[in-house]
């Protein structure tokens, strides 16, 4: 494939605002189902696949996130949106925290679950373990894992730029630190803090509880 012919694969459901949803390592758009459908009647919800995951192809630009925030500028373009909210769960949140720190015109409202802004935002034990499997790691696998491993590398600082309101949020139980995830919300100048009970993976296990607090972000 052609890099100039490259698309992503996505779902869409309802009308109006868009909000895009991003994925975290490893999976699909499928793991916002429950967002999907929570949403989609006060939404125009596009879940994309990041490239290499999901039904999107790899292409041949590099498979980092700074790419995967260059594919989001692309899906935009061809969809002929110019401005959207953005939901970025886990990579996903720092790929939608990379774009909104380059594009901030075209971000109206933002939000990040369970995103970091370098590996050490991790807890050292979980860290410690996706480093050692990235050692032994080949192929796809391990270019997956080198997004946790080496990346991503934004300075709290750098978050002062964003004037959008911004919705952090993460488990109690999550494999990012909550002294990080505060960080990360009392970096931003328009930003609440939501720690909600669960691990990492909460919206996909508390949906229902999830999903109220997204869309009363939404909703403000």
């Amino acid at each position: 494939m052609r890099e100039e012919d490259f698309q992503l694969v996505y779902e869409e459901a309802g009308s109006g605002t868009p909000l895009i949803l991003l994925h975290g390592n490893g999976e699909d758009h499928t793991y916002f189902r429950h967002q999907i459908e929570d949403l989609q009647d006060i939404r125009h919800v596009y879940a994309l696949d990041t490239r290499g995951h999901g039904q999107s192809p790899m292409g041949s630009a590099p498979f980092t996130l700074d790419q995967f925030a260059r594919d989001l500028e692309k899906f935009m373009d061809q969809n002929g949106i110019k401005h959207t909210e953005l939901f970025g769960f886990s990579d996903g949140a720092n790929i939608a925290l990379l774009f909104a720190l380059q594009h901030p015109e075209r971000v109206t409202k933002l939000i990040l679950a369970g995103g970091n802004l370098f590996p050490e935002g991790m807890d050292p034990k979980d860290l410690e373990e996706i480093r050692t499997e990235y050692k032994t790691a080949t192929g796809h696998q391990k270019e997956l894992l080198s997004l946790m491993v080496n990346e991503p590398h934004i300075q709290p600082e750098e978050l002062k730029r964003l004037t959008m309101p911004v919705l952090v949020t993460a488990g109690s139980e999550d494999v990012i630190l909550e002294e990080h995830t505060r960080l990360m919300a009392e970096s931003m100048p328009d930003s609440r803090l939501v720690i909600l009970p669960g691990s990492h993976w909460n919206a996909a296990e508390s949906p229902e509880a999830f999903s109220r607090m997204v869309r009363a972000f939404l909703e403000e």
